[in-house]
């Protein structure tokens, strides 16, 4: 009952800057990732209002050729998993997942990190999850959700003791591109304002 996020959220991608040419200018949409280890399934994604982590990212995986898409979006129908409802559905996909590679006889995926970080940044195990509630809600006719929303830790903490950690961040999951209202070139800020 309470799955619809009801407001509008700004999202940023980060991305090649002939992608953003091509999307800005309307010749091509975002394509759906569908990696094994996508931390959230399979779909477009988005840094939560945060161009700052988007531009890292982007920075880091394309140097010199990097730039940032922003989007409005509809969260639409959401398996919001920043909210303790989604704990249950989750040992749902699991459960699922457990039945499924038994059957097949395979091993479940699992999560990990790479080689220079203690972040787990690979997750297969995460995305296998996701996936089987997808396919659950779509092989019993249920209604399939719009998005994944999920609040992720990353990177150091800023000061010894803290529970914080510096890349702290929310990921959005975009499955219907409907969702997706319009793009946009994310502008800086004019320092002659003060921010409202």
């Amino acid at each position: 009952m309470y799955s619809k996020l009801p407001n509008l959220v700004l999202g940023f991608h980060g991305c090649s800057s002939e992608v953003y040419e091509k999307v800005i200018t309307g010749k091509e949409q975002l394509k759906p990732s569908n990696n094994t280890y996508d931390w959230l399934g399979n779909g477009i994604y988005f840094w939560e209002q945060n161009l700052e982590r988007a531009k890292e990212w982007a920075e880091f995986r394309y140097k010199d050729k990097a730039d940032v898409l922003g989007a409005v979006i509809d969260l639409g129908y959401c398996l919001n998993l920043t909210d303790s409802a989604g704990s249950e559905i989750l040992r749902l996909g699991y459960s699922l997942l457990q039945l499924r590679c038994s059957v097949a006889g395979v091993d479940i995926p699992k999560n990990r990190s790479l080689k220079k970080s203690s972040d787990i940044l690979i997750r297969d195990l995460d995305c296998a999850v996701i996936e089987q509630i997808h396919d659950y809600n779509k092989e019993n006719k249920k209604r399939e959700y719009d998005s994944v929303r999920g609040i992720f830790t990353e990177g150091d903490p800023p000061y010894e003791g803290s529970a914080f950690f510096e890349k702290t961040h929310v990921q959005l999951c975009i499955r219907n591109l409907n969702c997706i209202k319009g793009y946009f070139k994310p502008l800086m800020e004019d320092t002659r304002f003060d921010l409202p």
